[in-house]
């Protein structure tokens, strides 16, 4: 099944039911849709077709959702891009993708006009691509469930991004499991907070237009303008990667913003620590949700969704299971297993690799087939992340395998020691990572962000960890600083940590 026919329906069902809120626009479901064949119609006129790539650099808008559907009304391939990448990133993934043309908006030409030189015809701004014909009546592509929907170019953490093939099928089925687990309807009002080309935010495209619900949108997060955007628009449901909801509770104004209107808050991209979980369901009064997952799983691999039976336990027990990072989301096959490929006890102690099969796990990497062997292996994608289970089959993560620690010859995980660090109030955000040492191997190094206005020293922050944390495990350096280096979906990047830091700060 084509993902046009996710639009197709709803409109046939919500045709006069408002679809988008950006801004001062408001569309319908008809409007959204005329709109998206203006879209397609011109990617057609400009040589767009079956399987050719349309790379796509834009801020959160209603421009954006447009060109996931037109793309996928012509069985073109979105290539969604980070537009804070630089120039050199540009190049690289226009060159690798082979896009054909390049949507993007007025403030971003400059820097895209960098990256492709004199191909400057390929760029298209997308309101022009809108006003160049007037629609025409065409039908839907009719493309095989297992063509390739969108490539999603990974953060790069390590190297070169890789580029990760989604197909219509991982898509779709993917926004009904999601509909289904967290029970999803027309009266929902979604917010794209997190950003439009990463699967944190990208997958509600398919599942909030498959139940006719609206799409609500911020061009990029500013805490007050979130806050805004919520008590304005009524907002029912949002993503945030976890760096968001620590500003979001920790503003000092968010008192004053009426965010009643909330069902649920879901939390991804990167792990977070159980105390601002609780500052989350503190201040918003609504659920609580995290989830993990992957580019390559489209993404949901997890959610911490209670169990029934699990609902009437007293708060401190409920928050035990709401901050792992789930139970496996359905229609996922998971395990967590050792280095000999047997599976980790149910005891919350035994630590193993998640590995996962499904429908909606990627087929693989565009043009990377060794690296697609190594990933794949008879069926399931081996994630590189470790974890423990608990006797409710729900799983926490404790590290990426590139990250645990190894310090006299203990493996010492740096989630752990990062979720004391979160307990003490003075600390914004912190990074764990192990740096070489000639007695011990690897030295535990705090790297932490004291909260605005706050008073931290570093023998505060080892003073917090200790009678907290086994002496293993305690940080042995703490280093202050005003930021942490991020990814676009929130997570630390501790490689760079780890070469800033070699020598010591």
């Amino acid at each position: 099944m084509s993902l046009s026919n996710i639009l197709k329906t709803a409109v046939e069902n919500f045709q006069k039911e408002d679809a988008i809120i950006c801004g001062p626009n408001r569309l319908t479901y008809s409007e959204f849709l005329e709109r998206v064949l203006k879209s397609a119609t011109a990617l057609k006129d400009l040589g767009v077709g079956v399987r050719d790539r349309v790379a796509i650099i834009h801020r959160n808008c209603h421009h954006f959702l447009e060109s996931y559907f037109a793309t996928a009304w012509i069985g073109a391939v979105l290539v969604p891009v980070n537009y804070r990448l630089s120039s050199e990133d540009f190049s690289y993934i226009f060159e690798n993708s082979g896009a054909k043309c390049i949507i993007t908006e007025p403030d971003l030409v400059e820097r895209v006009q960098s990256a492709v030189g004199d191909d400057t015809e390929d760029i298209c701004l997308y309101k022009e691509l809108l006003g160049r014909k007037d629609t025409e009546d065409i039908s839907p592509q009719d493309v095989q469930d297992t063509e390739m929907a969108q490539i999603y170019y990974t953060s790069g953490t390590t190297g070169r991004p890789k580029g990760v093939i989604l197909t219509h099928r991982n898509n779709y089925v993917h926004a009904v499991n999601t509909v289904e687990e967290i029970q999803l309807t027309k009266n929902d009002r979604w917010l794209h907070v997190s950003p439009m080309y990463h699967l944190a935010d990208a997958w509600s495209a398919w599942a909030i237009t498959l139940v006719g619900g609206k799409h609500v949108f911020v061009s990029e997060f500013d805490t007050k303008r979130v806050l805004e955007t919520i008590e304005r628009d009524k907002v029912t449901l949002c993503n945030f990667i976890p760096t968001m909801l620590n500003m979001l509770v920790n503003h000092p104004e968010v008192d004053n913003y009426d965010c009643s209107s909330l069902r649920f808050i879901m939390s991804g991209g990167a792990p977070i620590a159980p105390e601002i979980i609780r500052k989350i369901i503190d201040k918003f009064g609504c659920e609580y949700i995290q989830t993990y997952g992957m580019t390559e799983t489209s993404p949901f691999l997890t959610m911490s969704i209670l169990k029934n039976h699990l609902r009437d336990l007293p708060f401190e027990e409920r928050l035990r299971y709401l901050a792992t990072t789930g139970r496996p989301f359905k229609g996922v096959e998971l395990r967590v297993v050792k280095e000999d490929g047997a599976e980790v006890e149910p005891n919350d102690e035994d630590v193993g690799e998640i590995i996962v099969k499904g429908e909606t796990i990627t087929p693989g990497y565009w043009q990377l087939p060794d690296e697609t062997k190594e990933r794949i292996r008879d069926g399931w994608l081996h994630t590189r992340d470790l974890a423990i289970l608990n006797e409710e089959g729900y799983v926490t993560i404790v590290d990426r395998m590139d990250d645990m620690i190894i310090t006299g010859g203990e493996n010492v995980y740096s989630i752990e020691v990062e979720n004391v660090l979160y307990e003490n109030p003075k600390i914004l955000e912190a990074g764990v990572i192990g740096i070489d040492d000639q007695v011990w191997g690897e030295r535990i190094v705090a790297v932490v962000v004291p909260k605005e206005n706050e008073q931290l020293t570093e023998v505060e922050v080892m003073d917090h960890c200790k009678g907290r944390l086994a002496a293993f495990k305690a940080p042995k350096q703490v280093i202050l600083v005003s930021e942490l280096p991020k990814t676009e979906s929130g997570k630390i990047k501790k490689r760079i940590l780890r070469e800033r830091y070699r020598t010591g700060p």
